[in-house]
């Protein structure tokens, strides 16, 4: 619950800050709403800003691990070069 105390470290201050975590698998929760916060994936930290229909999932949903790269453009450049 480590990310929880940061949330509320950054409620006393009353400032916008990113909030920057590891923990993929946190639920959102309603006092998350309105905050930024960079979830890990795997590589770096991609800033999320949360909302309320977002509440009742886990962060990581938001951000993904997977980069999908078409084999298509690849083909198609080979062609080119013929």
């Amino acid at each position: 619950h480590h990310l929880l105390a940061k949330i509320e470290k950054v409620n006393m201050k009353e400032e916008k800050e990113t909030i920057v975590t590891w923990s993929r698998a946190s639920s959102i929760l309603p006092t998350m709403v309105g905050h930024t916060i960079a979830i890990h994936n795997g590589k770096e930290h991609i800033p999320i800003y949360i909302t309320n229909p977002m509440v009742g999932h886990k962060l990581g949903e938001f951000v993904p691990t997977r980069h999908f790269t078409s084999y298509e453009n690849a083909r198609k450049d080979t062609k080119s070069r013929r």
